[in-house]
């Protein structure tokens, strides 16, 4: 099973702070082919990155954790599965293009025929039939298609509300952004209803997960340093690196620094 650290943010966050992105995007443009994986986390920014950080922990405690808890409790839970399924649909396209920039047709054609039967059979999305019939979501991103066409994954950075990255993803997020198919086939959806689906899916999440969130966040002996860990690990397991991220598991209540 992979190790998950959800994110506590959202994409339409990280619309609102583009502008902040414009070093990283350079970065991973140069540091992200340079650098080559490390066992230990490449981190030259680690002075910047820990403020970034406590500006998420900031934010995550007085925005996102009480709408999350909000999001949660009011709402009920088929309502919840109902957007975040709906949210999940949105993103096939997407899925799909980036299956075929890795030159993998399987998985193409199975987001392809997932979102064929969800986005008909299943109302736009909210019910999710295709995993009835087995026919799962294969998940991608654009940071795994560079990945896949050999780029590093370059230097960890955490970007302001959105969290955990690294150059070659932090990359990967802005493409997945700007590229989106999604607009293209629903033309007529209303304007704005994918980022609030988004934005509630992500606040099912972090409601879903909080007592790990928390944990790492604001009971382990550095949050910094666990959430990167973590992110890492996860991240490698996302990729397919299982036995890097098993020979380099750490606990992640641990404190890094303590000799």
């Amino acid at each position: 099973m992979a190790l998950q650290f959800p994110s506590f943010s959202t994409r339409a966050a990280l619309k609102s702070l583009g502008c902040g992105l414009l070093p990283t995007i350079t970065l991973a443009l140069v540091a992200g082919c340079t650098a080559p994986p490390a066992a230990e986390p490449y981190d030259p920014y680690e002075v910047r990155n820990r403020k970034v950080h406590a500006f998420n922990v900031g934010l995550d405690k007085v925005l996102f954790r009480p709408a999350s808890n909000a999001y949660g409790n009011v709402l009920p839970v088929p309502v919840q599965r109902g957007v975040a399924n709906f949210s999940s649909n949105l993103d096939l396209p997407a899925d799909v293009a980036n299956n075929l920039l890795q030159g993998k047709p399987g998985p193409a054609l199975q987001n392809t025929f997932r979102f064929a039967v969800n986005s008909t059979v299943g109302l736009l999305g909210l019910f999710d039939v295709a995993s009835k019939i087995d026919a799962p979501q294969v998940k991608t991103d654009f940071g795994e298609t560079l990945h896949t066409w050999g780029m590093g994954e370059g230097a960890y950075v955490e970007l302001p509300g959105f969290g955990p990255s690294n150059d070659r993803d932090a990359l990967g997020t802005v493409v997945d952004l700007v590229a989106n198919p999604t607009s293209a086939l629903f033309p007529n959806m209303p304007s704005g209803l994918g980022t609030a689906a988004k934005i509630g899916s992500k606040l099912g999440d972090r409601h879903r997960f909080s007592s790990t969130i928390d944990s790492v966040l604001y009971d382990s002996a550095d949050g910094y340093a666990q959430a990167r860990l973590l992110f890492r690990q996860n991240r490698k397991f996302e990729l397919g690196d299982t036995q890097s991220a098993e020979d380099n598991f750490l606990d992640p209540y641990e404190d890094p620094y303590d000799e």
